[in-house]
């Protein structure tokens, strides 16, 4: 499909039209500073073209439009969504500052979706809330200088309701903002939501996400509709709500606000088809499984201008787990992030580790990764199934407190205990994972203490890796196992240990790389490692290269 630009912004009058003004004139800005060339990074030259700062990134840059998106697969034309010009305030309807006000909230959501649609608005003020149940056609709208607080009673998140939670099935809590089964809903402004307290019974009933398989593997023979966590049935144990999680629903269009303190992760389209999430801002450091923003089995995706600041990974994929994941067998898919911002965050883009459904045709370019932990980083484990493939990285700027590139299958034995070990070598099966046909291109890699650090699973390694036109500074270099197809070429690679670790490795090549200073360590084993080749390298071979069986220097 060829993309279009969108219809322009809200009208005269209406919420959000003095704000579409200001990043109209922002956004012009902005344009005419990144048009100005940047210089090639490095003496060489590796990196040839424009890669993004953090101040060209992420919220504070959102501009006024959605350009026309492009992506390595078909993509759907991304619109601004419209919504009637019919606004209900909830302080006309009833609504007190410092009294809970969902009755109010939910009772102009219900009538509007009634009659049509519209826009509910929070204005300025701190108001409290409980679940929100949005409808089709309705935009909930926090304006500048609303805050809206949600409740940490177990009793204000009832009836229990229809999600996936960590990428099990279940009737539990849902989400602060939740939607089943709507199309065209919103959720914009530039207000505030801000989650349950910390120490609130919501959050102190935890299923206890560290031993989920074994509380909820006993299920999977058992209909969703009796797997029943409302605080009282299964133990008085609830799954704790994700802040805003549509399930089922079509046209989803976030925008604008920001989160803070949530309970679990932040923003999650589950079976979702045609969302645009674009101008948020993610405050959850210091909260255990605070994800900012994960797609779960949901497809047409567009996410840009973000900034997060996460509790666990920033911007992530997911699609199931274990044998629930596969029986369900819906991927996400048809995902494009751009011109986003992740500081703080276990991982800047995350693949997994739920990938029962698979993960596949991702399209993330011309973002920055600042402060944070992992930048690339591709996790599963042996029950999860699935995988993930046809990934394109791309333009990216890294300044890390981990690991650039990251891949781990095997995970720890305190989740999925003796299926952590690498050997013995298991029989593939329906639960093996796969991870496959990835690109990277065009990184500059500020600070890292790692560059390279991937563990596959020798039954099932991680194949067909291409990293390109890349400029690295980091403390160690390269550790890999059980991996096939890996080509990086055009590099610059200054190590403080520049050492190579290659374990059960076939078909690595490095071109026109520059090692600075040269491979000085290396250690090669397993049956498996072949066919490792060093073509137009600077200096031509690490220092103790004595393996001529596996040295493909000059082809």
């Amino acid at each position: 499909m060829n993309p279009t630009t969108v219809e322009p912004g809200p009208k005269s009058g209406t919420p959000g039209a003095a704000r579409h003004r200001l990043a109209a004139l922002a956004a012009c800005l902005i344009q005419a500073l990144i048009q100005t060339p940047v210089p090639a990074s490095g003496a060489e030259g590796r990196v040839r073209v424009e890669v993004p700062r953090a101040d060209e990134v992420g919220a504070a840059c959102l501009p006024a439009t959605i350009a026309p998106v492009t992506a390595p697969f078909p993509v759907i034309e991304f619109r601004r969504p419209e919504f009637p010009e019919v606004v209900f305030s909830i302080d006309q309807r009833g609504a007190v500052e410092g009294q809970l006000a969902t009755p109010v909230i939910q009772a102009a959501i219900d009538e509007l979706s009634s009659r049509g649609g519209g826009t509910v608005r929070i204005p300025p003020g701190r108001w409290q809330s409980g679940r929100i149940t949005l409808r089709s056609n309705v935009n909930l709208h926090l304006a500048g200088g609303a805050e809206l607080a949600f409740s940490g009673e177990i009793g204000d998140y009832q009836p229990p309701v229809f999600t996936r939670s960590a990428g099990y099935e279940v009737l539990s809590t849902g989400a602060l903002i939740y939607a089943n089964g709507q199309d065209n809903i919103a959720i914009t402004g530039g207000g505030k939501l801000v989650g349950p307290p910390r120490d609130s019974p919501i959050r102190r009933r935890s299923v206890g996400y560290g031993s989920l398989d074994k509380t909820v593997s006993a299920e999977f023979d058992t209909p969703v509709h009796e797997r029943v966590y409302d605080g009282v049935q299964n133990g008085g144990k609830v799954f704790l709500p994700a802040f805003i999680s549509p399930i089922n629903c079509t046209r989803v269009f976030i925008e604008g606000v920001t989160l803070e303190r949530t309970a679990f992760w932040n923003i999650v389209p589950v079976y979702c088809d045609g969302v645009i999430i674009r101008g948020v801002t993610v405050n959850s450091v210091g909260i255990p499984m605070g994800d900012g923003l994960d797609i779960e089995s949901s497809r047409n995706v567009l996410i840009e201008y973000s900034t997060l600041n996460a509790g666990d990974d920033c911007f992530t994929m997911k699609a199931g787990r274990n044998e629930d994941g596969l029986r369900v067998d819906r991927p996400t898919e048809n995902v494009v992030v751009r011109h986003c911002l992740a500081r703080k965050g276990h991982g800047g883009i995350t693949l997994g580790s739920e990938t029962a459904g698979t993960i596949r045709n991702l399209h993330l370019h011309d973002c920055v990764f600042d402060g944070t932990g992992t930048g690339i980083r591709f996790k599963t484990r042996r029950p999860r199934g699935g995988g993930g493939r046809n990934i394109t990285l791309e333009r990216i700027r890294m300044n890390l407190t981990g690991t650039a590139i990251k891949a781990d299958m095997l995970g720890s034995s305190q989740y999925v205990g003796e299926l952590a070990e690498r050997l013995p070598l298991r029989p593939a099966t329906p639960t093996t994972p796969r991870f496959s046909d990835v690109l990277i291109r065009d990184i500059i890699i500020e600070r890292t203490p790692r560059f390279i650090q991937m563990m596959g699973i020798p039954e099932s390694p991680f194949r067909n890796v291409r990293i390109e036109n890349a400029e690295v500074d980091c403390d160690e270099l390269i550790s890999i196992a059980d991996a096939r197809d890996l080509t990086i070429v055009n590099a610059s690679l200054r190590a403080e240990q520049p050492r190579l670790s290659l374990l059960d490795v076939a078909g690595l090549r490095f071109e026109r790389v520059e090692f600075n200073p040269r491979i000085a360590g290396t250690s090669l084993s397993g049956d498996a490692t072949a066919d490792i080749r060093f073509v137009d390298c600077t200096p031509a071979k690490p220092a103790d290269w004595e393996t001529p069986v596996l040295d493909g220097a000059g082809d």
